[in-house]
């Protein structure tokens, strides 16, 4: 496959409206992680705080692993763009 179809694939992945904007689903994504380490793990000691961009990158180091162990196909390549892609938009926001 060629990067310009990879991209194509993210493009279409990231357009739609499959999950809602990524700044809401990541955001929803970020709330539920940080729930689940701060009730795991001792706030006293740490207090956990994760961001829809975090969860960008997060997810991009979830697709690599998987890409890396040898179960990754031709799509975590495709998810790495859509999630780099978002993760940037996000980041950007208002910044321009």
């Amino acid at each position: 496959m060629k990067r310009t179809e990879i991209l194509d694939g993210a493009k279409m992945a990231t357009s739609g409206d499959r999950y809602g904007s990524p700044e809401d689903n990541f955001g929803m994504i970020a709330c539920f992680w940080e729930n689940y380490l701060n009730a795991k793990y001792d706030p006293k000691e740490c207090r956990i705080s994760i961001s829809a961009e975090d969860v960008s990158l997060m997810m991009i180091q979830l697709k690599t692993a998987r890409i890396i162990s040898g179960h990754g196909g031709l799509d975590s390549w495709v998810d790495i763009c859509g999630y780099a892609c978002c993760g940037g938009e996000i980041a950007t926001e208002g910044k321009e």
